[in-house]
């Protein structure tokens, strides 16, 4: 069974709580990503800071602007550990309206996998039975 490991994005842009929230949004235009997980020091996850979430900028008050990714985020965030299944992966990103999800071993952040990752997987699985026939 394919588990999340597999397939994850290891390198995974993240920010801390206390990031101001237009750096973060720089790091997500920067790196074309449409969510940025938030992690502590230790990088144990605690959040996630999605495109969603910072909309409202749009309409920010001046002290919302001084603001950080504490004040945007989405907590607690959901993820999964490396070890679950990449379907019940499928599942969540199938029923619910986020991109991403974080994956963590004990809790710390060891990768992500976005929609793009699994699309990617699917066409790789295709090519390598066009290949085999």
């Amino acid at each position: 069974m394919l588990k999340a490991k597999d397939i994850m994005t290891e390198n995974v842009v993240s920010v801390k709580k206390d990031t101001p929230i237009y750096e973060a949004l720089e790091l997500l235009a920067k790196y074309n990503i449409t969510g940025i997980p938030v992690v502590r020091d230790d990088m144990i996850l605690v959040g996630v800071l999605s495109e969603k979430d910072v909309l409202r900028l749009f309409y920010a008050h001046e002290d919302e602007e001084e603001g950080t990714v504490n004040d945007f985020m989405t907590q607690p965030a959901v993820h999964f550990d490396k070890d679950e299944s990449l379907l019940d992966i499928c599942d969540c990103l199938t029923n619910n309206y986020f991109r991403r999800v974080p994956v963590t071993s004990e809790g710390k952040l060891v990768g992500i996998i976005s929609r793009k990752d699994v699309i990617n997987y699917i066409l790789q699985l295709r090519r390598k039975d066009a290949g085999s026939v």
